[in-house]
């Protein structure tokens, strides 16, 4: 595999990004040509560095589908003349970007690592130094034959780099921001980087990567209670506009026992309606046969999520349902593995 032996770093935004201004004591966004070229560990790095930035930063809080295009415009612009991506990012949604890029990147034969930090990256105590010089190292490495160690779409932050559609931000100020609690680690990094070979997705490098740039947003989420009202449930679901449902159920994939919930739910299910069921744990998976909360759930159309993040189902349905208009296709390629994202135990 021809390598090139540069990495691109790609600015969005977000808390790594920013920098102290001593005279007015508020955060502004850096030049990170600048900031690279004042930082003498990128020369130890055994590969060249470029920088894209966004003219505008963006604060994660206002990431949408329309900017997780533009990444991957300028991953398709840049593909051949780099051997891997670095996409710095805010906190806050990083695990749905992450998720997102996973589906519209399609037979990714490069690393894209996303990554960011809690503290800015000029700050004595910041974090985001060594998040950001891993990244690069991780983006950079190859095997023995060139071929890059991690072909997949990916966040490394705090010694640990995880699949990106796995992966979730659990720590709002905490170093340890973000894992993946169904699925293991596919490196971590302490002295030396230690790769998890079995866990990594595999290309097929004889075909091209095919970008996606559409998205369909078409879809809610909504948590089950407690006292979930009928009236407010049936207006939600009753939404003409509405394609998908991200249902945040009980346990392992269960729902109060109420007439009203399955009708409304069948009802919207039987319209088109796809409706994923997702548990509200941080961890496990969706069985609906368990107990008859799930099975009434199944009965009334609710396709299984598996172990699926909220993040990771939100962003398959919306890349799904912007690509196919035949709801019974996109229901099949929910319960489908289709980079990794849910354990399906078929």
């Amino acid at each position: 595999m021809h390598r090139n032996g540069r990495v691109l770093l790609i600015y969005t935004g977000g808390t790594i990004g920013m920098g102290l201004n001593r005279e007015t004591s508020t955060l502004e966004p850096l030049d990170f040509n600048h900031l690279i070229a004042r930082m003498p560990e990128f020369a130890a790095i055994p590969a060249g560095i470029d920088v894209h930035q966004f003219n505008t930063p963006i604060d994660s809080s206002d990431m949408s589908p329309r900017l997780w295009a533009r990444i991957v415009e300028i991953i398709v612009g840049h593909y051949d003349n780099y051997d891997g991506f670095v996409v710095l990012h805010g906190t806050d949604t990083m695990a749905f970007t992450a998720a997102a890029l996973s589906f519209m990147l399609q037979n990714l034969t490069k690393p894209v690592i996303l990554t960011g930090s809690q503290l800015p990256i000029n700050q004595l105590r910041t974090d985001g130094r060594e998040n950001l010089i891993t990244s690069i190292e991780i983006a950079a490495a190859h095997n023995s034959d060139g071929f890059p160690r991690v072909p997949e779409v990916c966040i490394y932050f705090n010694g640990r780099l995880l699949r990106g559609n796995r992966a979730i931000k659990f720590n709002a100020d905490g170093f340890n921001a973000f894992d993946s609690f169904n699925f293991p680690h596919l490196a971590d990094a302490g002295i030396d980087i230690h790769y998890h070979e079995e866990l990594i997705l595999q290309p097929d490098y004889t075909r091209p990567m095919t970008p996606h740039f559409a998205m369909d947003s078409n879809v809610f989420v909504f948590t089950l209670f407690p006292g979930i009202q009928e009236e407010l449930v049936r207006h939600i679901l009753g939404t003409k506009t509405l394609r998908g449902v991200v249902m945040r159920t009980y346990g392992s994939g269960n729902a109060p026992q109420l007439p009203w919930l399955m009708d409304a739910l069948s009802e919207a299910s039987d319209r088109g309606v796809n409706i994923v069921n997702i548990t509200q744990c941080t961890a496990g998976s969706i069985e609906m046969a368990r107990y008859n909360g799930g099975f009434q759930l199944h009965n009334a159309g609710v396709i299984s999520g598996y172990d699926s993040t909220v993040e990771c189902a939100i962003a398959k349905l919306m890349h799904l349902q912007a690509h196919y208009s035949d709801y019974q296709t996109i229901r099949h390629m929910m319960n489908t593995a289709l980079c990794g994202e849910i354990t399906t135990n078929e």
